[in-house]
C-alpha cells in the first residue's frame, strides 16, 4: 500500500520548506482542520493566536517586511477573512509578498449561501497577485506553493482559499513537492557605462544636485554615502528609507513632505538636479520641480518615468549603479551647496535636541523620544504606527543604519504598531523591540497586548497620548476649517496593559520621563511587556512643509508668531546659509 500524508500537514510542511515558523490566525469551524494539522506540526510552526485577525494579518506583512521570508496568516470563512483586508491592502501598497490562508465551508456545502459563506476568490482578486479556491487534498500543497512563488514574483500578497474538507483528507506522500530551494529572482545587467557617463556629465553640470533614496538603496548604504561625499550631494531618504543612513551623516537632510525633516524641504526647493534611486516616492509629483533634470535607477521597468520625466532612466541595482559611478566619476571639488546644506542640517538637529533636552515646561513628545535614544540598543527594531507619531519618528529617532524601522508606507492604515512589534519580536527574540503609537492607533488594536504576554514577547510600548487625533487635526486647521470629530475619550492605558498582564506606567511631567524608561528597559530585559503611557499636550509638531522662517518670503511679524508658535527661536532657513556660502 502507498504511503500516504495527511493533506493539511503536507501544506505546512510546503511551508516550512519555505522557511515559515510560525503563523497568525483565529480558530474557526471553516479552517479547524488546517488547525489540527498545524497542532501536529508546531514542533515546526509556531502558531500564533492573535485577538483579531487584522493584527495577525499586519503582523504577517511585517514578518516579511523584516526578514525576507513571506509572512502568513489566516481567516476562517466570513468575517475572518474579510478582518485580513488590513494586512492585504497594506501588502499590496507596499508591495510585500505575503500568504493569507482562507477558510471555507466543505465542497459539498459549497455554493448554497451556507452559513458564513461568500465567494471569496473576487474579493482578494484586487489586493492579490493570485487568488485562488483548492479544489482537491493532492493539489493543496502545489497551490499553497504556487501562491508564494507568485507573491515573490509579483511582489504583493496571494490568497488560497482552503474547503475545510480538502486540509484533512490523505494523499500520496510522494505525490507533492515544493518549488523553495529552486526559487530565484532574475539578476539584472550590471548599468550601461554610457547612461552611467551621461549621469556624471549632469552631475558635473549640476549647481545644486541632490540624490533621493528609497528601500532599493537599503543594501546599499556606503554606496550612497560615498557618492554624496564624493560628488558633494547632500541626501534625502523616503520615510521608509529612514533606516538606511545613520541619522548622524552629515549630509542626510531626512525625507520630504509632511512626514518629514526641514532640510529636505527646503532642499527640494531649490535643486537643479535628482538622482531618483530605488524609490517610488507618491508625493514627488507636487514636491519635485517639473523643470529639473531628473535621472532615476530602478530594478523594476514599470517605475521608471512613473513620477517625474527622465534625463537618464537605468534599469539596474542600485547598489552596482552607484558603484560605477563612484569608479567612473573624478572627485567633485568642495561645493558652497553641499556645504550649507551640512550647515542646516546641523541647525535641523540642534532645535530637536533642544526640543528633547526641554527640562520645564509641559510635557511634550520629544522628551520621550530622548530617552527611546538614550536606551536603544545598537540593533533595537522599531515598529511605528501612523499619524503623528509616524512624523515625529522620521524626526527624532538617531537610527545607526542597523536598527530596522517599519510602519505602513503607503496604504497608512493606523493600528500597525502592534503587530509590526509582535512580527518584530517573534522574528528577532534576542533583540529590542519598541511599538511607538498614538492614543488613537493604540485604542484600534490595543486587545493584542495581551499576545505580547501569551508568548513572552518583551516588547517597549510607548503610548503618546494627546486626546486628539492630531495629523487630521493638523489637516483641519491647513484647509481653515473647525475641529471636528478629532477628540480621543481619555483612555488609562497604564491601566488596559495592566489588566492584560503587563506592566503599566503612566508619566505626566518632563522630570518623570527618564525613571520611566529606565524602569521599561529593565522589564523587558526581564522578559516580559511594558507599556509606558505618555500623558503630553496636543502642541502641533512644526510643519515643515509650511514653514514660514525666510524674511525673503514673510514679514517679521509672520516670523515672529511661527517662531514662538514652535519654539524655533534659534532655527534658520536653508536662505541664511546659502547666502553664508555664497550659493547662486
Amino acid at each position: 500500500m502507498a504511503e500516504t500524508i495527511n493533506s493539511g500537514v503536507a501544506a505546512l510542511k510546503t511551508l516550512e520548506s519555505w522557511h515559515v515558523d510560525h503563523i497568525y490566525g483565529i480558530p474557526g469551524g471553516t479552517i479547524n482542520n488546517l488547525m489540527y494539522a498545524l497542532d501536529k506540526e508546531q514542533e515546526r510552526i509556531k502558531y500564533i493566536h492573535v485577538r483579531h485577525e487584522e493584527v495577525g494579518a499586519l503582523a504577517a506583512v511585517a514578518d516579511t517586511k523584516l526578514t525576507g521570508h513571506i509572512g502568513v496568516a489566516f481567516g476562517s470563512a466570513g468575517p475572518g477573512a474579510t478582518h485580513l483586508y488590513q494586512g492585504a491592502y497594506d501588502a499590496m501598497a507596499d508591495k510585500v509578498p505575503v500568504l493569507f490562508l482562507i477558510g471555507q465551508n466543505p465542497q459539498g456545502l459549497m455554493n448554497q449561501d451556507f452559513f458564513q459563506e461568500f465567494d471569496e476568490d473576487p474579493w482578494f482578486n484586487d489586493p492579490g497577485v493570485y487568488a485562488r479556491t483548492v479544489t482537491t487534498a493532492e493539489s493543496l500543497p502545489h497551490v499553497i506553493d504556487e501562491a508564494i512563488r507568485r507573491a515573490f514574483a509579483q511582489h504583493g500578497p496571494a490568497f488560497v482559499t482552503i474547503p475545510n474538507d480538502l486540509a484533512n483528507k490523505p494523499i500520496p506522500a510522494d505525490g507533492y513537492y515544493s518549488s523553495a530551494a529552486n526559487f530565484a529572482r532574475p539578476q539584472l545587467a550590471p548599468p550601461a557605462d554610457d547612461q552611467v557617463k551621461q549621469v556624471l556629465a549632469l552631475l558635473k553640470q549640476a549647481k545644486k544636485p541632490l540624490i533621493y533614496v528609497g528601500q532599493g538603496t537599503i543594501n546599499a548604504a556606503s554606496e550612497v554615502m560615498a557618492f554624496a561625499q564624493k560628488f558633494q550631494v547632500p541626501i534625502i531618504t523616503t520615510a521608509l528609507g529612514k533606516e538606511i543612513i545613520p541619522y548622524d551623516f552629515e549630509a542626510l537632510l531626512g525625507s520630504a513632505a509632511r512626514v518629514a525633516s526641514k532640510p529636505a524641504n527646503e532642499a527640494l526647493q531649490e535643486t537643479d538636479l535628482i538622482l531618483f534611486v530605488g524609490s517610488n516616492y507618491p508625493f514627488a509629483e507636487a514636491m519635485f520641480k517639473p523643470n529639473i533634470k531628473f535621472v532615476q535607477v530602478d530594478t523594476n521597468p514599470q517605475i521608471l518615468g512613473k513620477r517625474h520625466h527622465t534625463d537618464v532612466a537605468i534599469l539596474a541595482d542600485a547598489k552596482q549603479t552607484l558603484q560605477r559611478l563612484l569608479d567612473l566619476g573624478k572627485d567633485a571639488p568642495v561645493s558652497p551647496w553641499y556645504a550649507a546644506n551640512v550647515a542646516n542640517v546641523a541647525n535641523w538637529h540642534q532645535y530637536n535636541d533642544d526640543m528633547m533636552n526641554r527640562t520645564s515646561g509641559d510635557l511634550r513628545f520629544e522628551p520621550a523620544f530622548k530617552e527611546i535614544n538614550r536606551i536603544a540598543t545598537d540593533d533595537a527594531i522599531f515598529s511605528i504606527d501612523v499619524g503623528d507619531v509616524t512624523q515625529n519618528a522620521v524626526r527624532l529617532l538617531k537610527v545607526n543604519g542597523k536598527q530596522p524601522w517599519i510602519t505602513s508606507g503607503l496604504f497608512a492604515t493606523m493600528g500597525v504598531g502592534l503587530p509590526g512589534a509582535i512580527a518584530a519580536q517573534l522574528d528577532y527574540p534576542q533583540r529590542q523591540v519598541f511599538n511607538l503609537v498614538g492614543d488613537g492607533a493604540a485604542a484600534m488594536v490595543m486587545q493584542d497586548l495581551a499576545t505580547e504576554v501569551t508568548y513572552g514577547l518583551p516588547v517597549i510600548n510607548v503610548v503618546f497620548t494627546n486626546l486628539a487625533l492630531g495629523y487630521i487635526e493638523d489637516e483641519q486647521e491647513d484647509d481653515g476649517q473647525e475641529w471636528f470629530g478629532i477628540d480621543l475619550p481619555k483612555t488609562d492605558f497604564a491601566q488596559v496593559a495592566e489588566a492584560q498582564g503587563l506592566t503599566g506606567m503612566t508619566v505626566t511631567k518632563i522630570s518623570e520621563v527618564p525613571n520611566a524608561f529606565d524602569q521599561a528597559l529593565k522589564i523587558s530585559q526581564s522578559g516580559k511587556p511594558v507599556l509606558i503611557d505618555i500623558r503630553m499636550t496636543n502642541e502641533r509638531p512644526i510643519p515643515v512643509e509650511k514653514l514660514a522662517l525666510d524674511p525673503d518670503k514673510f514679514d517679521e511679524a509672520t516670523i515672529d508668531a511661527f517662531k514662538k508658535r514652535y519654539y524655533a527661536e534659534k532655527l534658520a532657513p536653508l536662505s541664511a546659509y546659502l547666502k553664508q556660502y555664497h550659493v547662486q
